[in-house]
């Protein structure tokens, strides 16, 4: 049966699919459209949109390398990654595929329409969501739907797929960056630009022995600039400024991380995202994967300290 799954969803030359993604990690939930194309060998991209609302983020990936396009601020971000091979992809089905295989003690269940298997997850963040479930359509063979769950197995991410397209190609052209920015880049240059005034960001989340210490402001080249210091058992760093908008690609270490609301960068020691028009970086030696990916997701605009 896996093996069927695996070839299926594997072997297809192409897929284009349509996808609703509900993420339930933050106070409220959020939904996503999520639109996916897939050429063999490694072409991927990713378009995600909050609901209702024309901004979007793209992952791309291409014979250059791995992309993360903000097309509205015309800001693209590469990456040296093997995304999305190291991680599971809850909305690309091949990631999916391989998530089946690897589970050796993965559960199947079945009703007169669909299987139901749970199997681990192969996040960075498995320790916060290690477990999934995969409903598979019995008449179709294609998955339905993907609910992604954290250790008492309350769903965060729910995937709901509305279509999904197998044998779809697409050229290696129309996964071009420049494709996508060119695009957005004439709407940037001709909407009304509007100042914001600058508010400060701070993390939600509320571990016992980490408070906030210090808070200090920075003026550079007419920017603002705001550092918080957490120190205690699990002290980071968190520094916030406007986004400076800007056409050239920025190379940006570590590996592509979805935080459900945006899509950022993540290494072994820190994590960086924008939001809001802000751009974020959290350090910390101390911080695992997974707590980088807590408190980041943690981050929204407050007067409380």
């Amino acid at each position: 049966m896996i093996e069927d799954v695996n070839k299926k969803w594997n072997d297809a030359k192409g897929y284009e699919l349509s996808a609703s993604m509900e993420v339930r990690t933050g106070a409220e939930p959020r939904i996503y459209d999520v639109k996916v194309w897939h050429t063999k060998p490694d072409f991927y991209r990713v378009a995600v949109n909050p609901k209702g609302e024309s901004e979007q983020q793209l992952i791309v990936r291409n014979e250059e390398g791995v992309f993360v396009v903000t097309p509205s601020l015309r800001k693209t971000h590469k990456f040296q990654s093997e995304w999305p091979k190291q991680n599971s992809q809850a909305y690309i089905i091949g990631a999916l595929a391989d998530d089946l295989v690897s589970d050796s003690k993965a559960v199947m269940t079945e009703d007169d329409a669909s299987y139901t298997f749970e199997v681990a997850t192969r996040n960075v963040d498995q320790t916060a969501l290690p477990v999934q479930q995969i409903v598979i359509d019995k008449k179709t063979m294609l998955p339905t739907k993907v609910s992604v769950m954290d250790e008492s197995l309350q769903e965060q991410v729910v995937i709901t797929f509305a279509d999904i397209k197998l044998g779809v190609k697409h050229t290696a052209e129309e996964y071009a960056v420049e494709k996508f920015s060119e695009k957005e880049e004439k709407k940037a240059a001709s909407a009304e630009v509007v100042d914001t005034e600058f508010s400060v960001y701070y993390p939600t989340i509320d571990w016992a022995h980490t408070k906030l210490t210090d808070e200090f402001e920075v003026q550079e080249d007419g920017n603002t600039r705001v550092i918080l210091t957490f120190e205690g058992e699990k002290p980071f760093t968190l520094m916030q400024q406007p986004i400076q908008s800007d056409d050239t690609i920025l190379p940006v270490s570590g590996d592509p991380a979805d935080l459900g609301y945006t899509i950022g960068a993540i290494t072994d020691n820190s994590i960086q995202w924008d939001k809001d028009g802000m751009t974020f970086f959290i350090a910390s030696t101390k911080l695992t994967k997974d707590e980088l990916l807590e408190v980041a997701a943690s981050v929204q605009e407050s007067s409380m300290k």
